[in-house]
């Protein structure tokens, strides 16, 4: 029975990994079946078989968004699989070592400790691997974010793996289903309170300001990019143009962009937001298009945030940033993209601290992209966060919704502006307002977004969560090498003989 436990955890686990197909209880599911054969067999080839089981879920990840397979991808998705399995090897070895309350937290604190590490230290960000992106259709669970972090969802997934495979390998009784009420009367306060939240503190919108999203048309795009050697928007194609062409070649693009930005000024747009790398400039030009972009917002009397990419005489990609203009033509900010895509781009990257300017419209911050796949970096004490995107067309609803747990963790609202993908605008709950397909071209976007955000618990204390239960696995990890087997494993589904329980019990 243990390798049927294998295969219905592996086929679940392909639809918990943030994409497009992803089936919400699979996530609840899939650990569980997973940890049932790790911890049913000998403890080397079970543990090799989950990780690779998660290489193959990480892989399928890659594939069905459509990632380009480059070295950098493939080692991504190899180190995917191997961090989320170490949840499984601390928990087959050292689990049966500890208490019976204390093996039930190892596993739930390891997984949350994983995804922390993964987010926070990993070049990928949560972008793959954070289980809280997959539950997106559950905004009650959700609002626990806004409490202990993005981690925790991870964390109570993990719990009902530990506490299911607890009573699976205890005799039915009472007793043994104490720690299963435990868990469902936690998971329902969670659950009960965040649908409180959403029921009973609704975000107001007594006071909204109209927010424009513009995208370059795609046909003058796609002739502006061949002609600067990169044909088809390949982003792994490295431009050929001499840099003096770049103005020529870009001027239809930015003149498009200009005139949606009147049409949304026209149409009541206060502040107006670019998708990424809309404008495409050389260095020598950059002086005449700030100018340009100055007037454009002084005359439409717009908060103007524009998104360019700046080619560089010495770098095939240059630099990807965005300038935030007030109405007066002030500069309010330059913000270079933080996290480029570990090999994709090559864009210096900037310092990672999300700019933020006081407007009549309350406290708006701005990052790029990728940028908010990394939670400890949206960390923003404003109102309004503003997100240029460029995806393509099989991960860009995906990368826009993940982006919604920014929000519930800030309590922010969250627009982003994304070319051939998906544009979305949430409150701090994490509730859409409007959306956009991008992936064919469209007039101005316009929403009205509320201008007042809330302080989260989250935002104050940042990842405290995560660190406790990153030390609390240190911690049993200590403590169950130095200890002794509390009690044996039962035998396994399997019907292993003798001699295959005689090393699950050493071990």
């Amino acid at each position: 029975m243990r390798y049927l436990w294998l295969g219905a955890g592996t086929i679940l686990s392909l639809f918990a990994v943030n994409g497009r197909w992803d089936i919400p209880v699979a996530a609840w599911l899939f650990s569980i079946l997973l940890l049932r054969f790790s911890r049913s067999g000998r403890a080397v080839t079970g543990i090799g078989l989950v990780w690779l089981a998660g290489v193959v879920a990480s892989m399928f990840f890659l594939w069905h968004v459509a990632v380009p397979l480059t070295g950098m991808t493939a080692l991504g998705g190899m180190a995917f699989g191997t961090v989320l399995t170490l949840p499984y090897l601390v928990d087959r070895l050292l689990a049966p070592r500890l208490g019976r309350i204390a093996g039930l937290l190892l596993f739930p604190m390891a997984l949350a400790a994983c995804e922390f590490l993964l987010g926070v230290f990993g070049p990928f960000g949560t972008a793959y691997g954070l289980l809280a992106d997959t539950q997106y259709t559950n905004p009650g669970l959700l609002q626990v974010i806004s409490i202990f972090g993005p981690y925790s969802v991870g964390f109570l997934i993990g719990g009902l793996a530990t506490v299911v495979n607890d009573l699976w390998e205890r005799p039915p009784s009472w007793r043994a289903a104490r720690a299963l009420g435990v868990y469902v009367g936690v998971l329902g306060i969670v659950i009960v309170g965040g649908s409180a939240r959403l029921a009973f503190f609704p975000v107001s919108t007594a006071q909204t300001v109209r927010i424009a999203g513009i995208n370059p048309s795609m046909a003058a795009m796609d002739a502006q990019m061949k002609a600067l050697g990169q044909p088809g928007l390949d982003p792994m194609a490295i431009p050929r143009f001499d840099p003096d062409t770049v103005a020529r070649e870009s001027k239809a693009v930015i003149d498009g962009l200009f005139d949606d930005t009147r049409r949304a000024a026209e149409a009541g747009a206060k502040i107006v937001l670019w998708s990424e790398n809309a404008a495409r400039i050389s260095v020598p030009g950059e002086p005449a298009f700030r100018t340009a972009a100055q007037n454009l917002a002084r005359q439409e009397q717009i908060y103007l945030n524009v998104a360019v990419h700046v080619y560089l005489p010495t770098a095939p990609y240059g630099r990807d940033e965005t300038h935030f203009l007030a109405p007066d033509g002030t500069l309010l900010w330059t913000y270079q993209k933080a996290h480029p895509i570990p090999g994709l781009e090559t864009y210096t990257p900037g310092d990672g601290k999300a700019p933020v300017a006081d407007t009549p419209y309350g406290r708006i911050a701005n990052v790029i992209c990728y940028d908010a796949d990394f939670p400890a970096m949206m960390d923003a004490d404003a109102d309004i966060m503003l997100v240029p995107g460029g995806d393509w067309p099989e991960i860009g609803r995906l990368h826009t919704q993940m982006s919604s747990l920014r929000a519930i963790e800030n309590g922010y609202s969250l627009v982003r502006q994304d070319f051939n993908g998906w544009s979305a605008a949430f409150d701090y709950h994490g509730r859409p307002i409007a959306t956009q397909d991008t992936t064919v071209d469209h007039d101005p976007w316009i929403v009205d977004v509320p201008i007042h955000g809330t302080t989260t618990l989250y935002r104050l204390t940042g990842d405290l969560f995560a660190w406790l239960c990153l030390a609390g696995t240190f911690v049993l990890i200590a403590a169950g090498i130095g200890l002794r087997p509390k009690r044996l494993r039962p035998k396994s589904d399997s019907r292993a003989p003798s001699g295959d329980q005689g090393v699950q019990a050493s071990a």
